[in-house]
């Protein structure tokens, strides 16, 4: 690992960290922050050395106050810094004889309102004492495993009940690293993967970016083990060949899926004024992300869901896909979005139509279910059709990856087919994703059980063609950098098995 890339993980586990700005003024987000830190403290989850800084008071939440950073008897490696933009650059000069190792600046007032001049001046006295900076106008880094959370999430209360509650709870564990330019998209994103039960691993937003980019990040990131699928929501980037050349490491590695904003020149406009982003050609862009490797998802859905199919399934090594469906119109919904992604859904093999045909000679399942691709096992389905129509599918070696329909609406299921799937696809190396429409509690229900067996789940035909061309797309890549198959080894060696 490169030394400048080891300097990033101050961030993430420092053993001493500083708030400067805490404050006992609950409405502030110098106290929401200092109080992430020292609840998670207290329950053992942050173990470094934490220490509040103002010198208007003497303790905060139990913790003795510091006037300065310059009093704070031992060592500092972190700083979080939320107090007026002017005065930053003094915070970091004293943050300089301190010899803290990074700071994330959550003060917006800088760049992105056009004081161009104070921004510099942090930077100029980041770069003497070597510091690394994350921000400013920034929500910093949340990371669960080892407690560090600069997120400035008030508590508020729900209406009906008037109890307490963390405005967006915080997401658990998992392998999903989310990386932001925008705070706000940030804790959308957040609140998003809690409510979907999609773990994290890291998430990071870096705002202004004066001196942390996108390039460092996703150089650490490579290095995580604790990270499979690295999600990033951007507005400019600012070293092109810098983000290529670690983009390109990266993606061969793990895959990245990014949206990028500011694609209109109104849109662009908005990125400037929001964190002072320099507009450029959308074109340059997509045609630099698909150099890389890099997966561009169009809309919000799409950058989800794709996340999604890639931290739970293997890449596919090809473009035809199988449908197994108890319902005619969503499979034929399925296979227009799956031609709209350049994808194909062609018959079986000889053998596998074969083998189809004997099931329904030996009356096993419906002689009018249709068993060319798509699979229709008719309303009348029950769960074991399910379960050897996958295993069959799956053997055939002109399929890449599957589709599946699995309607709860039907009286011949029972629950059995959701393990059974899962258990099938289980000893594939192959992809397979899973559709149940409805917002019912049975349907919720069903898809989230899908999603605890690692089998990805979405609500419309379309979503889970889109995730589909997903991980073909990125079975393609890995194809063309020959190393694919080294990955999917990889990830089968470490999935969960249901």
């Amino acid at each position: 690992m490169e030394e400048s890339v080891k300097k990033m993980d101050a961030f993430f586990n420092p053993r001493s960290v500083a708030i400067i700005g805490a404050t006992k003024k609950v409405d502030k987000a110098g106290y929401v922050i200092f109080k992430n830190f020292a609840t998670n403290k207290l329950r053992g989850v942050f173990k470094g050395e934490l220490y509040p800084v103002n010198p208007g008071e003497d303790s905060i939440l139990g913790f003795k106050c510091y006037s300065s950073i310059k009093d704070v008897p031992g060592e500092v490696e972190l700083i979080v810094v939320i107090v007026p933009a002017k005065i930053v650059p003094s915070v970091m000069e004293e943050a300089v004889s301190k010899k803290v190792k990074a700071a994330v600046i959550i003060t917006a007032g800088f760049k992105e309102v056009g004081n161009v001049d104070l921004e510099l001046q942090v930077v100029a006295a980041a770069k003497r004492g070597d510091i690394r900076v994350l921000g400013p106008n920034c929500l910093g880094i949340f990371y669960s495993k080892t407690g560090v959370d600069s997120l400035f999430l008030p508590e508020t209360k729900v209406l009906t009940t008037g109890e307490d509650v963390v405005a967006t709870p915080r997401p658990m564990p998992g392998s999903i690293a989310m990386i932001t330019q925008s705070g706000a998209f940030g804790v959308a994103a957040l609140d998003y993967l809690t409510g979907r039960q999609m773990g994290v691993s890291k998430f990071v937003s870096f705002g202004n970016k004066c001196d942390v980019t996108e390039v460092d990040i996703l150089g650490y990131l490579l290095h995580d083990k604790e990270t499979r699928v690295i999600l990033a929501y951007v507005e400019d980037i600012k070293a092109g060949r810098e983000f290529l050349k670690v983009a390109r490491k990266v993606t061969t590695k793990k895959p990245v899926v990014v949206i990028k904003a500011g694609k209109s020149e109104a849109g662009a406009r908005a990125a400037s004024s929001h964190t002072g982003a320099i507009a450029g050609s959308d074109k340059v862009y997509a045609a630099a992300f698909e150099q890389a490797g890099i997966i561009r998802a169009r809309d919000m859905d799409e950058f989800f869901d794709a996340g999604k199919a890639l931290a739970m399934q293997p890449p596919a090594l090809g473009k035809n896909i199988g449908i197994l469906t108890d319902a005619g119109g969503p499979g034929v919904m399925t296979v227009d979005e799956l031609e709209l992604e350049g994808l194909t859904v062609e018959p079986f093999s000889d053998e596998t139509s074969q083998k189809f045909e004997k099931l329904k000679a030996d009356g096993f399942i419906l002689k009018i279910a249709a068993t060319h691709n798509p699979v229709d096992l008719t309303g009348s389905v029950v769960d074991e059709q399910f379960e050897i129509s996958a295993d069959l599918m799956f053997q055939d070696t002109e399929i890449d990856g599957i589709i599946f329909l699995g309607l709860h609406h039907m009286p011949g299921l029972r629950e059995k087919y959701i393990d059974s799937v899962a258990k099938v696809a289980s000893k594939y190396s192959k992809p397979i994703v899973m559709c149940d429409i409805g917002e019912t509690e049975m349907a919720l229900y069903t898809r989230s059980r899908f999603d605890r067996l690692g089998i990805p789940s979405y609500s419309s035909p379309e979503d889970a063609a889109r995730a589909m061309g997903a991980l073909v797309k990125y079975g393609a890549y890995l194809q063309r950098n020959n190393c694919a198959e080294e990955y999917i080894k990889d990830f089968v060696e470490k999935r969960t098995k249901p």
